[in-house]
Parts: C-alpha cells; structure tokens; sequence
C-alpha cells in the first residue's frame, strides 16, 4: 500500500495527548526486540506493527501447534499444516498488517551466548516469553547495556507485568531474586491459560512500549501490576524501596551478570504446556536436514523444510515426536523429563 501521507494510518493514536506527531516519528524510527512470539509476543507484536514502530524484530524457538490457536493471535490453521516458526509465520502477518515498517524473524534459541547480538542495537527489548530463564537473560542485558524492558507473565487466570528502566527502577532480580522451585508455581501445563488475561498482560505492557519510545518516560507505570480476570481483581505492589536490594542485588546494584556469564541457566528446558523438552547446545551446528531425513527414514515417517524437521517414533511402547532445527536444537514433545529426552536426542540426532 502506497500512502500519499504516510502518518495518515497513526491519525487517531496522533490525537492521544503525548503521541502527536513528534511522537508518531520517534516510533517510526525507533527499534524493539521481542524476545518470544507465543502468547504475549504475537500480541505485542500485532500491536506494535500497527501503532507504527518502525522495526521490530522477533526472535522465538518455537513452531505453530494447534494449541497454539486458542491464544496466540498471529496464527492459523495454515500455519500448522505448514510446519511454520512462529517468528516466520508471525513476520508473515505483521508485513501484511503494515507494510511500511520493518520485521526481522529470527528462528533461534535465545540463550546466553546470542541474547546480546538480537538486543544490541534496539531501544527497548519486550518480554513475550514463557520461562524466567530467558528474563533473567534479558534483565541482565537490559542492564549491561542501560536498555529498558518490559516484563510480563500470565498463567491460568492470572497476569503481571513491570517495567524496569535501568539507573531508575529495580530490576528483576530485586523483585524476583529467584526462579521459584520446581512444582512450586502453576505452568500452562497444570494450571491451563485464558486467552483474556495474556491480552491484557500483553496490551499493558504495549502501551508502556509506547510511551517509553514516543519520548513519554514520565508515564511509564513503575509498579508491579498483577491482576487475575476470573477473580476479579487488580492490584499494584510498590516496588521501588526493592532496587538494588540494599546494594546487595547481583544485576543492578554489583553488575554480577550471573545469567548472562552462564553461572545460572541450563542447556534443556521444559516447554510450558507442551509436555516437551528442548534440547540445545552451546555451540550451534549446521545440519543437514536431507542426509538427516535418510538415516531417520526408518523410525518412520520423516518431513522437512529449510525450517525443521520432523519425525516420530515409538520406544518401548511411548511415542515420541521431534522437531530438529537447522542449528542442531530440538524439540521433542512425549516427555517432559530433560534426561530423558538428552538420551533420546543422543540416540536420533546425535552430537
């Protein structure tokens, strides 16, 4: 679509007291990475896009599953049959939905060895993810190199969100010192989630985006925002006597990036409400998905794209279903137990 007045589409949003024209431009022209496309990341994604952020670059592991449909907002039926990544498949829809500003999938892990390059030359990193391990990764950066993000987490009924401004507000690990233990905290896999409240979380933490890039700082919400949709309730924790824990919180106050530096973190993770495991390696590989397919050929049915490749098999009675990826990572859905699935990928994969 070709516009004879290019900030005609922002008109409304223009007319919100400190958007304005000034403020339009600065998000033309500003850059965002969202670390997750699932839930909450397709709709920040699908709202950022439209309000005319001017680049935006999404970065998820994962691919569409009919689960998937019931939330997450960018995808469809033909997704699925296509063995799509979310970040491609969203990328897809995004340029659709507004042709004039930039999207950059990216089909990878984020772990400790890439978060850095995906971040480094964007002004505010959002979370769209499903597990503290990747916020902590990005806390860590966001603090490293003084960028703002915003958090957000919703399971079952129940949503939060927080931003945290390097220098200004406490950072994760002032609130959250820790991921809770195993069993501890509901999963989407035991506890279920409403599509309702990861709207709400995610258009939360979008207009706190919006006022962060628009030149807006001063309205940034800085308190923990939790609510619940079936319960009814809303409530904000005052955060800020939290920051830097008194001088001992490890990021912000001793810029100890104990994450990032790969003294927390592991190497498989179990996927929320997929009874899956993914497996991936420090060092990415390349591998080669028509030599794979061939010596997998025998477990049974084997299909690919440039994407991934997938497979199924049944060992000792369980079945088992894989996704490879070309960088040697892989999802295997049947167990939830990492060792298990470790000695499964030894077995088909390999490495």
């Amino acid at each position: 679509m070709t516009d004879t007045n290019p900030l005609e589409r922002y008109s409304r949003q223009m007319r919100v007291p400190g958007i304005g024209k000034a403020g339009q431009e600065k998000l033309l022209a500003s850059r965002v990475t969202l670390c997750g496309c699932g839930a909450l990341g397709t709709v920040l994604a699908n709202t950022l896009v439209r309000a005319g952020v001017g680049f935006v670059r999404v970065v998820d592991r994962d691919f569409v599953e009919p689960s998937n449909l019931q939330r997450q907002v960018l995808f469809d039926e033909s997704d699925v049959a296509n063995n799509m990544p979310k970040a491609e498949a969203a990328a897809i829809k995004l340029r659709q939905i507004n042709s004039s500003v930039s999207v950059e999938p990216i089909v990878a892990d984020i772990n400790r060895t890439n978060i850095e390059e995906f971040c480094k030359d964007a002004d505010l990193i959002l979370d769209g993810s499903d597990n503290f391990e990747i916020r902590y990764l990005i806390n860590d950066v966001a603090f490293k190199h003084s960028k703002p993000w915003v958090y957000g987490g919703a399971v079952g009924s129940e949503g939060m969100t927080m931003t945290i401004i390097p220098g200004e507000t406490p950072c994760l690990r002032c609130v959250f010192e820790a991921p809770a233990a195993p069993g501890e905290t509901g999963t989407c896999e035991t506890a279920g989630v409403l599509s309702p409240v990861v709207s709400i979380v995610a258009s939360y933490q979008a207009a706190e985006a919006l006022k962060l890039l628009s030149g807006n700082k001063a309205a940034v919400n800085r308190e923990l925002l939790v609510l619940n949709v079936w319960e009814n309730t809303n409530k904000r924790v005052k955060v800020a006597p939290l920051a830097g824990r008194k001088g001992k919180c490890p990021c912000c106050a001793q810029r100890n990036f104990e994450w990032l530096d790969g003294a927390h973190g592991t190497q498989t993770t179990t996927l929320c409400g997929r009874n899956a495991v993914q497996v991936s390696h420090r060092a990415a590989s390349k591998l080669d998905f028509e030599y794979l397919a061939g010596v997998l050929k025998q477990t049974g049915a084997v299909s690919f794209n440039k994407f991934l490749l997938k497979f199924n098999l049944v060992e000792n009675g369980d079945p088992y279903e894989f996704t490879v990826f070309p960088d040697g990572r892989a999802i295997i859905k049947g167990t939830s137990e990492p060792d298990k699935a470790r000695t499964l990928y030894a077995k088909y994969v390999g490495h």
